[in-house]
Protein backbone atom coordinates (compact mmCIF):
# COMPACT_ATOMS: atom_id res chain seq x y z
CA UNK A 1 0.00 0.00 0.00
CA UNK A 2 1.35 3.52 -0.81
CA UNK A 3 1.56 6.00 2.13
CA UNK A 4 -0.24 8.40 -0.88
CA UNK A 5 -3.42 5.61 -0.04
CA UNK A 6 -3.55 6.35 3.13
CA UNK A 7 -3.18 10.46 3.30
CA UNK A 8 -4.35 11.32 -0.37
CA UNK A 9 -2.10 13.37 -2.19
CA UNK A 10 -0.72 16.70 -2.07
CA UNK A 11 -3.23 19.08 -3.48
CA UNK A 12 -5.12 22.01 -3.93
CA UNK A 13 -9.14 21.62 -3.47
CA UNK A 14 -11.47 19.87 -1.20
CA UNK A 15 -11.49 16.01 -1.99
CA UNK A 16 -9.13 13.76 -3.71
CA UNK A 17 -11.47 12.49 -6.05
CA UNK A 18 -13.28 15.30 -7.24
CA UNK A 19 -10.17 18.05 -7.47
CA UNK A 20 -6.63 15.46 -7.30
CA UNK A 21 -8.32 12.87 -9.30
CA UNK A 22 -10.19 15.04 -12.06
CA UNK A 23 -6.91 17.35 -12.61
CA UNK A 24 -4.93 14.06 -13.62
CA UNK A 25 -7.37 12.91 -15.58
CA UNK A 26 -7.07 16.70 -17.58
CA UNK A 27 -3.57 15.91 -17.50
CA UNK A 28 -3.85 12.52 -18.85
CA UNK A 29 -5.81 14.29 -21.76
CA UNK A 30 -3.17 16.45 -22.10
CA UNK A 31 -0.14 13.83 -22.15
CA UNK A 32 -2.36 11.13 -24.63
CA UNK A 33 -2.59 14.08 -26.92
CA UNK A 34 1.05 15.31 -26.98
CA UNK A 35 0.48 18.91 -27.81
CA UNK A 36 -1.47 21.88 -26.46
CA UNK A 37 -4.98 21.39 -26.08
CA UNK A 38 -6.73 23.62 -28.88
CA UNK A 39 -10.83 22.50 -27.84
CA UNK A 40 -11.83 20.25 -25.40
CA UNK A 41 -15.61 19.23 -25.09
CA UNK A 42 -15.45 17.89 -21.35
CA UNK A 43 -18.33 15.29 -20.49
CA UNK A 44 -18.91 14.76 -16.67
CA UNK A 45 -20.85 11.45 -15.65
CA UNK A 46 -22.62 10.78 -12.52
CA UNK A 47 -21.03 12.50 -8.87
CA UNK A 48 -18.52 14.10 -11.38
CA UNK A 49 -21.89 15.89 -12.75
CA UNK A 50 -23.86 15.99 -9.42
CA UNK A 51 -21.48 17.47 -7.13
CA UNK A 52 -18.79 18.29 -9.45
CA UNK A 53 -18.83 22.34 -9.50
CA UNK A 54 -19.43 22.20 -5.37
CA UNK A 55 -15.77 20.12 -5.41
CA UNK A 56 -14.22 22.19 -8.51
CA UNK A 57 -14.28 19.02 -10.37
CA UNK A 58 -14.51 21.22 -13.76
CA UNK A 59 -11.92 23.50 -12.98
CA UNK A 60 -9.64 21.05 -12.35
CA UNK A 61 -10.08 18.60 -15.36
CA UNK A 62 -9.41 21.85 -17.38
CA UNK A 63 -6.72 23.03 -14.88
CA UNK A 64 -4.72 19.29 -15.84
CA UNK A 65 -5.49 20.10 -19.55
CA UNK A 66 -3.04 23.49 -19.15
CA UNK A 67 -0.66 21.37 -17.81
CA UNK A 68 -1.37 22.75 -14.40
CA UNK A 69 0.00 20.20 -11.38
CA UNK A 70 -2.71 19.02 -8.45
CA UNK A 71 -0.50 20.87 -6.16
CA UNK A 72 -0.75 24.25 -7.76
CA UNK A 73 -2.68 27.16 -6.26
CA UNK A 74 -3.78 28.14 -9.75
CA UNK A 75 -6.44 25.65 -10.26
CA UNK A 76 -9.37 27.68 -8.94
CA UNK A 77 -8.16 30.16 -11.96
CA UNK A 78 -8.23 27.64 -14.90
CA UNK A 79 -11.11 28.93 -17.07
CA UNK A 80 -9.24 32.33 -17.02
CA UNK A 81 -5.46 31.01 -17.58
CA UNK A 82 -7.24 28.55 -20.20
CA UNK A 83 -9.08 32.14 -21.80
CA UNK A 84 -5.88 33.74 -21.81
CA UNK A 85 -3.82 30.74 -23.49
CA UNK A 86 -6.79 30.30 -26.09
CA UNK A 87 -8.44 27.27 -24.98
CA UNK A 88 -11.81 27.07 -25.67
CA UNK A 89 -13.84 24.42 -23.96
CA UNK A 90 -17.52 23.15 -23.36
CA UNK A 91 -18.65 21.53 -19.81
CA UNK A 92 -21.85 19.47 -20.00
CA UNK A 93 -23.20 16.34 -18.36
CA UNK A 94 -22.85 13.17 -20.29
CA UNK A 95 -24.32 9.58 -19.19
CA UNK A 96 -21.33 6.95 -19.51
CA UNK A 97 -23.66 3.38 -18.36
CA UNK A 98 -24.57 2.29 -15.23
CA UNK A 99 -21.33 0.37 -15.06
CA UNK A 100 -18.42 3.03 -15.32
CA UNK A 101 -17.13 4.49 -11.91
CA UNK A 102 -19.23 7.78 -10.82
CA UNK A 103 -16.53 10.11 -10.60
CA UNK A 104 -15.73 9.88 -14.25
CA UNK A 105 -15.15 11.83 -17.70
CA UNK A 106 -14.67 12.06 -21.52
CA UNK A 107 -12.89 13.95 -23.19
CA UNK A 108 -12.67 15.17 -27.18
CA UNK A 109 -9.37 17.36 -27.41
CA UNK A 110 -8.19 18.74 -30.84
CA UNK A 111 -4.76 20.19 -29.91
CA UNK A 112 -3.16 23.01 -32.10
CA UNK A 113 -1.72 20.89 -34.51
CA UNK A 114 -5.04 19.75 -35.35
CA UNK A 115 -4.82 16.47 -33.60
CA UNK A 116 -7.73 14.73 -32.13
CA UNK A 117 -8.19 11.93 -29.38
CA UNK A 118 -11.24 11.34 -27.45
CA UNK A 119 -10.71 9.53 -24.08
CA UNK A 120 -13.20 8.31 -20.46
CA UNK A 121 -11.52 8.24 -17.29
CA UNK A 122 -12.34 7.94 -13.82
CA UNK A 123 -11.05 8.85 -10.37
CA UNK A 124 -10.91 5.89 -8.44
CA UNK A 125 -10.11 7.40 -5.12
CA UNK A 126 -6.79 9.10 -3.62
CA UNK A 127 -6.09 11.17 -6.38
CA UNK A 128 -5.91 8.11 -8.57
CA UNK A 129 -7.24 7.37 -11.92
CA UNK A 130 -7.70 4.89 -14.52
CA UNK A 131 -8.20 5.27 -18.47
CA UNK A 132 -11.15 3.52 -19.54
CA UNK A 133 -11.31 4.22 -22.87
CA UNK A 134 -8.99 5.61 -25.97
CA UNK A 135 -10.74 6.31 -29.20
CA UNK A 136 -13.53 4.13 -28.69
CA UNK A 137 -11.36 0.97 -27.70
CA UNK A 138 -11.53 -0.48 -24.22
CA UNK A 139 -8.11 -0.41 -21.94
CA UNK A 140 -6.41 -0.29 -18.41
CA UNK A 141 -3.98 1.86 -17.25
CA UNK A 142 -3.32 4.41 -14.74
CA UNK A 143 -0.57 6.58 -16.24
CA UNK A 144 1.71 6.20 -13.76
CA UNK A 145 4.15 3.98 -14.88
CA UNK A 146 5.83 4.67 -18.34
CA UNK A 147 2.98 3.66 -20.86
CA UNK A 148 3.36 2.81 -24.87
CA UNK A 149 -0.17 3.24 -26.68
CA UNK A 150 -0.02 1.27 -30.02
CA UNK A 151 -2.66 1.73 -32.59
CA UNK A 152 -1.42 -1.15 -35.29
CA UNK A 153 -3.41 -2.81 -37.94
CA UNK A 154 -5.11 -5.70 -36.55
CA UNK A 155 -2.95 -8.48 -38.36
CA UNK A 156 -0.38 -11.15 -36.95
CA UNK A 157 3.07 -10.54 -35.51
CA UNK A 158 2.98 -7.05 -33.83
CA UNK A 159 2.91 -7.88 -30.55
CA UNK A 160 6.26 -10.13 -31.42
CA UNK A 161 7.92 -7.18 -32.75
CA UNK A 162 6.98 -4.40 -30.29
CA UNK A 163 8.25 -6.64 -27.24
CA UNK A 164 11.73 -7.54 -29.46
CA UNK A 165 12.07 -3.94 -30.00
CA UNK A 166 11.42 -3.24 -26.09
CA UNK A 167 13.68 -6.45 -25.07
CA UNK A 168 16.76 -5.26 -27.25
CA UNK A 169 16.29 -1.41 -25.32
CA UNK A 170 16.39 -3.66 -21.62
CA UNK A 171 13.07 -1.73 -21.05
CA UNK A 172 10.85 -4.94 -19.39
CA UNK A 173 7.29 -5.17 -19.60
CA UNK A 174 5.07 -4.71 -16.51
CA UNK A 175 1.67 -4.94 -17.46
CA UNK A 176 0.76 -5.51 -21.75
CA UNK A 177 -3.08 -5.22 -23.06
CA UNK A 178 -4.11 -5.78 -26.49
CA UNK A 179 -7.65 -4.91 -28.01
CA UNK A 180 -9.21 -4.02 -30.81
CA UNK A 181 -11.85 -2.22 -32.67
CA UNK A 182 -13.20 -5.57 -34.68
CA UNK A 183 -11.37 -8.27 -36.32
CA UNK A 184 -9.17 -6.79 -39.05
CA UNK A 185 -9.81 -3.42 -37.95
CA UNK A 186 -7.13 -2.13 -35.86
CA UNK A 187 -5.83 -3.22 -32.75
CA UNK A 188 -4.61 -1.08 -29.59
CA UNK A 189 -1.56 -2.48 -27.24
CA UNK A 190 -1.18 -0.66 -24.04
CA UNK A 191 2.16 -1.62 -22.52
CA UNK A 192 3.02 -0.48 -18.85
CA UNK A 193 7.03 -0.20 -19.04
CA UNK A 194 9.14 -0.35 -15.49
CA UNK A 195 11.58 1.96 -17.41
CA UNK A 196 11.49 4.66 -19.24
CA UNK A 197 11.80 3.88 -22.75
CA UNK A 198 14.28 5.47 -24.92
CA UNK A 199 13.28 8.01 -27.78
CA UNK A 200 15.52 5.40 -30.58
CA UNK A 201 12.42 3.04 -29.56
CA UNK A 202 9.39 4.73 -29.80
CA UNK A 203 11.02 6.45 -33.41
CA UNK A 204 11.72 2.45 -34.26
CA UNK A 205 8.26 1.58 -32.75
CA UNK A 206 6.46 3.99 -35.16
CA UNK A 207 8.25 3.55 -38.27
CA UNK A 208 7.36 0.04 -38.65
CA UNK A 209 4.60 -0.96 -41.56
CA UNK A 210 1.35 -1.40 -39.84
CA UNK A 211 1.69 0.68 -36.95
CA UNK A 212 -0.50 3.80 -37.47
CA UNK A 213 0.08 5.93 -34.30
CA UNK A 214 2.53 5.42 -30.86
CA UNK A 215 1.91 7.84 -27.77
CA UNK A 216 3.96 7.77 -25.07
CA UNK A 217 3.49 8.58 -21.31
CA UNK A 218 6.48 9.04 -19.06
CA UNK A 219 5.84 7.74 -15.77
CA UNK A 220 4.65 10.12 -13.06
Amino acid sequence: MLISDIIGPVMVGPSSSHTAGAVRIGNIGLRLLGTKVERADIGLHGSFLATGRGHGTDKAIVAGLLGIAVDDERIPESFEIAGEQGMNFDIHGVDLGPDLHPNSARLILTGTNGKKIELIASSIGGGRIRVNEIDGIQVNFSGELPTLIVHNEDKPGYVAEVTSILEAESVNIATLQLNRSKRGGYAVMVIECDQEVPKDAIRHLESLEGVLRVTYIAGE
